[in-house]
């Protein structure tokens, strides 16, 4: 019998720093998660405030907006896995059950090169997370630090990297304001990793689990049994066709039920992912123009680096999983399906018939994630930024 959580001690760890590891919910694991959030939320709300502090002009607007989606972002991750936790340790529990019914060493290897995959990512994209957090910390630094090395006989204000009100004279509490903006961020980006790495490592399993499928496939319709048919080899490869049918069932079935629990989340993050990634770009496309505040060119870049590339694992999930459901049926074609007996070849056409209507992950029916769905985003927040900066 596998061990599930075994194959997820990374996103173990990371889980257990937000509070959010389904099978352990300890009293302080709620009071760190509800902490973490009410830091996310102030932040949040703190942004907002500046509208009843300054001139609401159009490019104010856009700045405010450009910083605080990314902060709703952070918030809809948090609260929405929150709110899903059991359904999360369901599924676990149910791909655990899968796991429980595989006993042939070479499926065991196809779980064990899968896995090596998802914990592969999950480490790199842990590294471009700190990275990232680590150069926008520095980004926001960089004047104080240019100050320690070549200094200056003028005292300079301090400016903090986001627009924000917080009904106190910002120059006087600039260490706790800034502390409390970067700890937010930095609270948003774990809970992003976390999340999404999980997500990355539960798929992954999905795909290992067609991989197998079409392994027993293979397996049933390998050329020592089907040149040497019997009653028994007959039953054999039936049986086997059977086996390879059910896991590929199971494999749907949990990728549907992750996309249907959180198909809620999935489309806010789509709608505020798509608005976010058009006003940093417009906000980069004129700070680069204007020349005005260069140093604010490196955060808005890694912002829109994080949202590209978050767009792109999503979706390339999505096509990796319609790229392992293909691969059964490409199987299937491939099989010496002729020597077979004429009840294995009914059982083989049935199969192939079922290839005719493509399986993909959707989101509200709207949305499928895929290769192509990436690049029709990527393009929607492109058009966006063009009539933003079209109208300016």
């Amino acid at each position: 019998m596998m061990c599930i959580t075994k194959y997820f001690n990374l996103n173990r760890t990371l889980l257990l720093t937000i509070g959010l590891w389904p099978y352990q919910q300890s009293k302080l694991d709620r009071l760190r998660f509800i902490f973490f959030l009410g830091i996310l939320i102030t932040a949040t709300l703190f942004q907002f405030t500046t509208f009843f502090s300054s001139k609401c002009t159009a490019n104010f607007i856009v700045k405010v907006l450009s910083n605080a989606l990314i902060f709703i972002i952070f918030v809809i991750h948090y609260t929405f896995f929150a709110i899903n936790i059991e359904t999360v340790k369901d599924l676990l529990t149910q791909l655990q059950y899968v796991y429980d019914e595989i006993k042939d060493e070479c499926e065991n290897a196809i779980v064990e090169k899968y896995n090596s995959n998802a914990k592969l990512y999950t480490k790199t994209l842990t590294a471009v997370s700190i990275c990232g957090a680590f150069a926008l910390i520095i980004a926001q630094l960089w004047s104080n630090i240019i100050d320690v090395i070549l200094p200056i006989n003028i005292s300079q204000p301090h400016r903090l990297p986001i627009m924000t009100e917080y009904f106190v004279d910002q120059e006087r509490y600039y260490i706790l304001i800034f502390l409390h903006l970067n700890a937010a961020f930095c609270i948003g980006v774990a809970g992003m990793l976390s999340i999404g790495t999980l997500f990355i490592a539960y798929l992954e399993h999905i795909c290992g689990l067609f991989k197998i499928s079409s392994y027993r496939i293979k397996r049933a319709m390998r050329v020592n049994v089907l040149q040497n048919i019997n009653p028994k080899n007959d039953v054999l490869i039936i049986e086997e066709i059977r086996c390879a049918v059910v896991i590929h069932r199971q494999a749907m079935k949990l990728s549907k039920a992750l996309a249907s629990k959180f198909q809620a989340m999935l489309f806010c993050l789509i709608a505020t992912g798509v608005i976010s990634l058009s006003l940093n770009l417009f906000q980069l496309f004129q700070i680069a123009t204007n020349g005005d505040n260069v140093d604010e060119i490196l955060i808005l870049f890694v912002l829109v680096f994080i949202s590209i590339l978050y767009m792109f694992c999503a979706n390339y999930l999505g096509q990796n999983l319609t790229n392992h459901n293909n691969y059964v049926f490409v199987s299937v074609y491939n099989v010496q399906w002729y020597l077979a007996p004429l009840c294995v070849q009914k059982i083989i056409l049935f199969l192939l018939q079922k290839n005719s209507q493509e399986f993909t992950i959707s989101v509200c029916g709207l949305f499928i994630a895929s290769l192509e769905g990436f690049a029709t985003l990527v393009k929607t927040s492109v058009s966006y930024f063009t009539v933003i900066y079209s109208v300016q």
